[in-house]
């Protein structure tokens, strides 16, 4: 099933220069990156993205770490988008992501084990849980005019 799904480069990623890095695995799962921007969001916007966390502890912690350095939001759209991009991200623990995947190879530290000891989080990258977050994350961060649609090389030989 061709589906669209969000993926944010968080601050510690952009600050680490691995934006180039996550992005290619994307494409190299056979993702296609349909939209794309480097924006730094304000708080509102942070609590807007993450309302489902907002009763659990670690939200203030999110919310602070999302705001304190530009980020890169980018859709991708493909087969199974949404598991596919989860299964490239890894788990939400980078102790528990499998190597291999970009928290299992880059994440120092997951933002609800950092709050429960009082720690700060640095886990690169988010990306939507399900379809139906998918959507409402994809129209919360892109406007229609700036997702695009086209076929690469590899669909046409797919498909």
């Amino acid at each position: 099933m061709i589906e669209r799904s969000l993926v944010i480069v968080k601050p510690d990623g952009v600050e680490r220069a691995l934006v180039g890095e996550i992005l290619k695995r994307f494409e190299n799962a056979g993702l296609k990156i349909i939209g794309i921007k480097m924006v730094w969001i304000d708080k509102k916007f942070a609590e807007t993205h993450y309302a489902a966390h907002k009763s659990k502890p670690f939200f203030k912690e999110l919310v602070e770490f999302i705001t304190e350095g530009p980020v890169v939001a980018f859709a991708v759209e493909g087969v199974h988008a949404v598991d596919n991009s989860r299964r490239l991200v890894g788990d939400t623990s980078p102790h528990e992501a499998a190597p291999g995947t970009i928290r299992g190879d880059f994440a120092h530290i997951s933002m609800a084990y950092a709050s429960k000891k009082g720690l700060g989080g640095k886990n690169v990258v988010h990306a939507s849980g399900s379809k139906k977050e998918a959507d409402e994350e994809i129209k919360l961060w892109f406007k229609k005019d700036e997702l695009h649609s086209y076929t690469t090389v590899h669909e046409k030989h797919v498909f």
